[in-house]
């Protein structure tokens, strides 16, 4: 009884969905009601539907038709639906497809756009996007085009939630996409980032280092086409340049080896010596951040310690590695296969 009443609470969300797949609203109405009712009358549905008997015979009959629904034997017919799995997912299929093959025109038409225009307009090689929304979609459009290479400076600010791309990113890693990133030090020391998102991804096949400072926020697919902000405000971001084929996207390339260059190595156990014990993932994080610099202060903020319990899980750590200053620890951590 409890079920019945919240299928049918949710009624209008329901009907909204299956619409969503090509039924009209009616259509869907009356089989999201037979799957609650089924072997009902015409006229039993009609009234779990509020309509008049007869838009509920033409509806019936439209998705018997359809295969969407049975209609059972008998004096007076009864109606079944068929299981949702069955057609439903049929549909989902279809439309995921028909979607699918509509999101790689769209790409087409626009680096056509961009080819035809540069071809007319070579400023064109330079466009400016404008509003968080828009640049976000302009990132995800990178992601999901990139066939060898992305490349990036990671810093503040964000125009999403720090690791939104995450699954994006590990789902192009398995592809063979390969993503090398630095992070600057405000980066790694956002709350979480470190355990949730930046560790996730270097266990993934991410190549992470990091730098205390990085000149600007930066993301380059393959060797076609970059993003970078227009400010370089550290609170907003709302307008952004995206640069195609060019020598300004090639002096975008070379700032980045460059930095890749200078940037540290973030910790990552990936391969060690067998007789080394295997730190725990906080320990992991805690040497990712030693490493990239960071204060007590804003390793407390970061893995959401007290900064008490910070300074003393620095303490242990620089004892274990038999190391009196933060350096020597660093470079006991690396002796050991751990950075």
């Amino acid at each position: 009884m409890t079920n019945s009443r919240h299928m049918a609470g949710n009624r209008q969300t329901v009907g909204d969905t299956l619409a969503a797949l090509g039924l009209p609203g009616a259509d869907a109405e009356l089989y999201a009601a037979l799957v609650r009712h089924p072997r009902s009358l015409a006229t039993q549905i009609a009234e779990h539907c509020g309509i008049s008997g007869s838009q509920a015979g033409r509806a019936l009959s439209r998705l018997v038709s359809r295969g969407l629904v049975n209609r059972l034997p008998g004096r007076r017919p009864r109606y079944i639906a068929v299981a949702p799995d069955v057609v439903l997912g049929a549909m989902i299929n279809r439309r995921e497809n028909e979607l699918g093959t509509a999101r790689a025109t769209v790409h087409e038409l626009m680096e056509l756009h961009r080819e035809t225009s540069r071809f007319a307009h070579p400023a064109a090689s330079v466009e400016v996007v404008a509003g968080s929304e828009n640049i976000g979609r302009q990132v995800d459009h990178m992601h999901a085009s990139v066939r060898h290479q992305m490349r990036g400076f990671d810093r503040p600010p964000y125009v999403r939630t720090p690791g939104h791309d995450a699954a994006m990113e590990h789902r192009r890693l398995r592809d063979g996409v390969t993503y090398r990133v630095i992070y600057d030090q405000q980066a790694v020391a956002w709350p979480g980032r470190m355990e949730q998102d930046i560790l996730p991804s270097r266990a993934q096949g991410e190549q992470a280092r990091v730098r205390p400072e990085l000149p600007t926020k930066l993301l380059i697919a393959d060797d076609q086409i970059a993003i970078i902000p227009i400010s370089s405000s550290e609170h907003a971001m709302d307008f952004a340049y995206v640069i195609h084929p060019s020598t300004l996207l090639d002096a975008l390339a070379r700032l980045f080896d460059a930095e890749w260059e200078r940037a540290a190595p973030l910790s990552a156990v990936t391969s060690r010596p067998a007789a080394s014990v295997v730190p725990q993932q906080d320990t992991i994080a805690l040497l990712s951040l030693l490493a990239a610099g960071q204060t007590d202060a804003r390793i407390a903020r970061s893995l959401g310690w007290s900064l008490r319990t910070t300074q003393r899980r620095v303490h242990q750590l620089m004892a274990t590695l038999n190391a009196t200053t933060r350096f020597q620890a660093g470079i006991a951590a690396r002796d050991r296969g751990w950075i």
